[in-house]
């Protein structure tokens, strides 16, 4: 198959499946879309492919229209961004028709409901204009009830351009508010940026992650609901108090009602085992209007829902009749607090779920898309369960985004994985002094706080991603005071106001007792943000500038660490799916356009990365291979300093877990769901019963046991000195009990204390930790960078055999393997990205459709020894 077969066949569309929560008499729109760009725009003359109706899909967007309709390239494949970048200077302009049930022409009231559109829209209604929306995030509601004719209503949507829809007004301003990342492509003005003023997802306007795609669209269903009495507009599931022995329930319901009257109620429960049963009954008198209903339920010993790691995800499901009218919401049953302890330093910051403790362990999440449509649950499914594998509990879903799906939270409360959600503000200042654009901000979070609150896994609302840090650190704040004094404050008093008062309030009045944070990283608006010393951090002196070596992450301990990060490329077979093998180079055009750090010339610092361990490189394969290495080493160095900190430090997020395309980024998973070396070094060191040998610069090393479970925890160390080729200079074991919700520190070394008179460029330190019921943890110590030390062919030999539904495959090494990576084409191995001993074996378990022939074939082992004999002398 072609590069371009393959990616149109892994990038195309994917159809919307429209959740389960939708009324009876719903009418989803959504067929017989056709689309055009709009009459009258200055596109038209440059681009008349574009200029007739097409066939589109709704939810969708432009972009993928368009590539449906073969009137651009794949935007995933080559370099076509700068090609592409009129599209978010059109305007678009999508029409269907649809008939309308003869029970919507003659119900009381009908609305025409539409959940995401992106985002300046215009809708018309058989020739009247209904709606002016301009919040991709909120959901749009218009009475239609007599504009509606038996056949052939027609609907049209235009979608006017952000860009030139709001260029105007940020070019009139005397100065402007920062943004993130200026266009390098010319559709906007490197000094007016006008992402911060659209209520769309920022990323669009381009990452150092991501391509710089300004699409528009229908991104939700369009559903036509109809009712004649009553309708159930959202049923809350309010946990007032759980534990073991009782959890007290209200479950609250807003009912709009066409007409004053008497309605019986009746909420159903279904426990996680699947018994139903009626939980509470009551007849009410309802005001025509919006009527709030409180129904009370109490389960004895309840079952509870955990995070990963701590216990199951029991899951309850409630379901609300009222006449004919129902609906249902799912649950789990747990407490959740952010505790903010004060001490001598500062603050903690720290979840406690169910009473527990818990450590955070995780990874950022963002946009699994360009095009968020086309986003399944199976991909998010792939992506979420990978989390889970690797031992994660916590996500942070970051806010330049949009906010995550149904799909994703209940995926979330399925796998016990706590998620922190921003709201959607990733970096620039937006206008919060003026009073419409914060009303608009108000009903978008209001939506989606009355949307995410009965999920167990969502354990804290974030008003923003790095703004405040941007505007007391980063210098937006001094330049605008420095150009404008009044305005500055005027600025700066709308952001306290927006983030520090209105989104609060949100949360507070709706969200259940979810707690509210006003940035990250903060203090919660305290004068200091991004202190080790209380509230959040996120840490980029290593990777940004200055871009200190990784083992300044040892010198660096937080409260909570919610992000950090190193970047790598994803596995070959990734990058063929967007460059043929003579357009793949360390500084060639595709990669560059593919690596967006830096401006496509972040390839020179993650050379630097590679060359702090391993030596610089000219080959591309090696470069690939080498940065993924570097990657999973250094984040691990800080994952698990972070954890061996318990308490003091009582979160590690690394950014990031997935990816939004297929490029160079700080992803352990990449576009397609493959894992990255990262991701197998996570599923080790999250793993709940850890050992942490962390060797710094100082030539120090510290040795910590790790037991996140609720029990202590016996077991036995076992330390060996040894050469590369297998001489073992030192080997000791003792017993160690391992305290329950801790870090136990088990030993301080210096390199003396471990080498003696070895020679450090051809010995390491190996510290085994085997602990009753827990999988095995092994941390390595290396006393020279390892371009400086003499690496010899480890001789791998690898078999694979038959073995039940898959196959065995047995890796044995003569002398010291690392970095050992194991490709077999599209299979999925068990393990990877580890070190063998000298004498050591280890089976895998490899899954395949591909025959055993086939599978011998594609078989590639490589470990650190192949790629050092081609790394470039210091």
């Amino acid at each position: 198959m072609s590069r371009h077969a393959l990616a149109r066949l892994c990038l195309g569309f994917a159809p919307f499946v429209a959740g389960a929560s939708a009324m009876a008499g719903d009418v989803v729109i959504d067929r017989g879309w056709t689309f055009r760009l709009a009459p009258g725009n200055a596109q038209r003359d440059a681009h008349p492919e574009a200029a007739s109706w097409h066939a589109a899909t709704v939810p969708g967007t432009v972009h993928t229209d368009l590539f449906a309709n073969k009137a651009i390239p794949d935007p995933y494949v080559g370099a076509p961004e700068a090609g592409l970048q009129w599209i978010g200077l059109a305007d678009w302009e999508y029409r269907t028709t649809f008939d309308a049930p003869r029970t919507a022409l003659a119900a009381a009231r009908s609305d025409l409901v539409f959940d995401g559109l992106d985002i300046f829209a215009e809708v018309w209604l058989n020739g009247i204009k209904v709606l002016d929306a301009d919040n991709a995030f909120r959901t749009w509601r218009v009475p239609v009830q007599g504009k509606l004719r038996e056949k052939g209503n027609e609907l049209r949507i235009v979608l006017h351009s952000p860009i030139a829809t709001l260029l105007p007004q940020v070019q009139a301003m005397p100065h402007k508010l920062a943004g993130n990342y200026p266009s390098p492509y010319g559709d906007e003005p490197p000094d007016a940026m006008t992402g911060n003023f659209a209520r769309k997802p920022g990323y669009h306007y381009g990452w150092d992650w991501g391509p710089r795609y300004v699409t528009a669209g229908i991104v939700k269903p369009v559903v036509l609901q109809s009712w004649d009495a009553v309708r159930i507009d959202n049923l809350q599931l309010r946990q007032d108090h759980v534990d073991a022995a009782r959890a007290d329930i209200v479950a609250v319901a807003i009912i709009d009602a066409v007409r004053a009257g008497a309605v019986d109620l009746r909420l159903w429960q279904t426990a996680p085992g699947g018994k139903r049963a009626l939980a509470v009954t009551r007849r009410v008198d309802l005001q025509a209007g919006a009527n709030r209903i409180e129904l009370p339920v109490h389960v004895d010993q309840p079952q509870r829902w955990f995070p990963n790691g701590y216990g199951a995800q029991p899951l309850y499901r409630y379901e609300l009749d009222v006449g004919d009218a129902r609906i249902s919401a799912r649950t789990g049953l747990r407490s959740i607090e952010l505790r903010r302890d004060p001490d001598d330093k500062g603050k903690s910051f720290y979840f406690v779920v169910n009473g527990i403790p818990v450590f955070a362990k995780g990874a950022n999440t963002i946009p699994f898309d360009m095009f968020q449509p086309r986003v399944t649950k199976a991909q998010l499914r792939r992506v979420l369960q990978s989390a889970r594998d690797a031992n994660m509990n916590f996500l942070r879903s970051w806010g330049g985004g949009y906010y995550e799906s149904d799909d994703f939270f209940d995926l979330a409360d399925e796998l016990g994985l706590l998620v922190w959600q921003d709201f959607m503000f990733g970096g620039g200042m937006p206008p919060a002094y003026d009073d419409a654009f914060r009303a608009n901000v108000i009903l978008e979070a209001r939506d989606n706080v009355r949307r995410l609150r009965n999920h167990p896994s969502l354990a804290l609302w974030c008003g923003n991603n790095e703004e405040e840090i941007a505007w007391k650190y980063w210098g937006h704040g001094k330049t605008l005071k420095d150009a404008d004094p009044a305005f500055a404050d005027k600025v700066w008093k709308g952001y306290v106001q927006l983030f520090g008062t209105d989104l609060r309030k949100v949360v507070a009045d709706e969200g259940g007792g979810i707690a509210y944070w006003a940035s990250s990283p903060s203090d919660d608006l305290h004068d200091a943000a991004n202190t080790p010393a209380s509230g959040d951090m996120h840490y980029w002196e290593v990777w940004g500038n200055p871009a200190y070596p990784p083992t300044k992450y040892l010198e660096i301990t937080p409260r909570f660490m919610s992000e950090y990060g190193l970047q790598a490329w994803p596995v070959r077979r990734t990058i063929d799916a967007f460059a043929r093998r003579d357009e793949q180079g360390i500084a060639t055009p595709v990669i560059e356009a593919h690596q967006k750090f830096l401006a496509g010339k972040g390839n020179e610092r993650l050379m630097k990365y590679v060359d702090y361990e391993f030596g610089a490189t000219d080959d591309f394969d090696r470069f690939v291979y080498l940065s993924q290495a570097a990657q999973a080493e250094g984040i691990e160095l800080a994952a698990l300093h972070h954890r061996a900190s318990r308490p003091y430090t009582m979160g590690s997020l690394y950014w990031q877990l997935n990816d939004v395309w297929p490029g160079a980024s700080w992803s352990s998973v990449d576009w397609f769901g493959r894992w990255k070396a990262l991701h197998f070094h996570a599923r080790r060191f999250y793993a709940p019963v850890a050992v942490a040998a962390l060797r710094g610069f100082d030539g120090k090393t510290s040795v910590s046991l790790l037991n996140d479970r609720t029990r202590p925890v016996r077991g036995e160390l076992r330390l060996r000195v040894m050469t590369l080729d297998g001489k073992v200079l030192r080997d000791e074991r003792k017993p160690v009990e391992l305290a329950p919700l801790a870090a136990t520190k088990a030993a301080d070394y210096v390199d003396a204390d471990l080498l003696g008179a070895a020679d450090p460029s051809n010995t390491v330190a190996v510290f085994d930790l085997r602990a009753e019921g827990e999988p095995a943890s092994r941390g390595v110590v290396y006393f020279k960078a390892a371009k400086d030390m003499t690496w010899p062919d480890p001789g791998l030999r690898a078999d694979v055999r038959r073995a039940g539904a898959g196959y065995a495959l047995e890796l044995q090494a003569t002398r010291f393997a690392r970095a050992v990576w194991i490709d077999a084409g599209d299979a999925d191995v068990s393990d990877n990205a580890f070190a063998l001993l000298p004498g050591e074996s280890v089976t895998l378990h490899v899954s395949s459709k591909a025959g055993l022939a086939k599978l011998r074939a594609l078989l590639r082992v490589r470990s650190l020894s192949d790629a050092m004999a081609f790394t470039k002398p210091r």
